[in-house]
């Protein structure tokens, strides 16, 4: 399913044996278009206010409003806007997707995100810390070992119950196959072994993705009808498998 693979947030889950490690390992070996990060600069936005502007555009009005915002900068994201509604909007970049990802280091992704209180607590510090690392100089084999390093010692933790994001933004940039922002849907981050209750993946349902590797985070995506800003979405192809 090419269109997931463009949206997929999918970050390292648990401890890892060593028979993963090398799965993992493997993963960073597998040709890609982007075989290595650009320049620092290339993956920052013009200014701030382009980059709080842009990641209001992920959720409602309603909500983004109040959300603080990140901000990209040559050391990781910081705090641009502090909110008071408990939700945290981002302009995401590549390599907040899953290690195999063809365009991990693609300069031109901008995938605003919104994260509701418990992605907040549980998942935006595996975001935050991920993204310190790229801009220090951090290879994508060294990513994996410091993310399995940050599981064992449960300096990340798993999802929390309810753990979402508003993905609702018609401004973004989520890949070249798709040139542009893909479909307005939310992101459910579920437990592994979780996508099977929630029927994901299966003929006809409108929840896609489901369990990856064993090394990556189940994300589970719902396309909506309507983009942030309230005017129709396009309408997502049927599932079949």
């Amino acid at each position: 399913m090419k269109e997931f693979a463009f949206v997929s947030i999918l970050l390292l889950l648990g401890s890892v044996g060593p028979a993963q490690a090398q799965e993992a390992h493997a993963q960073e070996k597998k040709p890609t278009r982007y075989p290595a990060m650009a320049p620092a600069d290339q993956y920052l936005m013009a200014t701030a206010q382009d980059e709080i502007a842009l990641a209001r555009t992920a959720a409602p009005p309603s909500i983004s409003a109040d959300a603080d915002v990140l901000v990209l900068g040559k050391r990781g994201y910081e705090t641009a806007v502090k909110g008071k509604n408990g939700f945290v909007c981002f302009v995401e970049r590549a390599w907040t997707a899953s290690f195999d990802d063809e365009e991990f280091w693609n300069p031109k992704s901008r995938a605003p995100n919104c994260f509701n209180p418990p992605a907040v607590r549980s998942v935006l510090p595996q975001y935050i810390k991920r993204s310190e690392w790229v801009m220090s100089g951090a290879t994508r084999e060294q990513l994996i070992d410091k993310v399995r390093a940050a599981f064992a010692s449960h300096q990340f933790v798993a999802p929390e119950p309810g753990a979402f994001s508003y993905m609702l933004s018609k401004q973004g940039y989520l890949g070249d196959g798709v040139a542009g922002p893909w479909l307005p849907h939310l992101m459910f981050f579920v437990d592994k072994g979780q996508a099977v209750a929630w029927g994901a993946g299966t003929d006809g349902s409108p929840i896609l993705g489901g369990d990856k590797s064993p090394v990556d985070l189940t994300i589970l995506l719902v396309p909506v009808r309507r983009w942030s800003d309230g005017s129709p979405g396009p309408a997502p192809e049927p599932v079949k498998h």
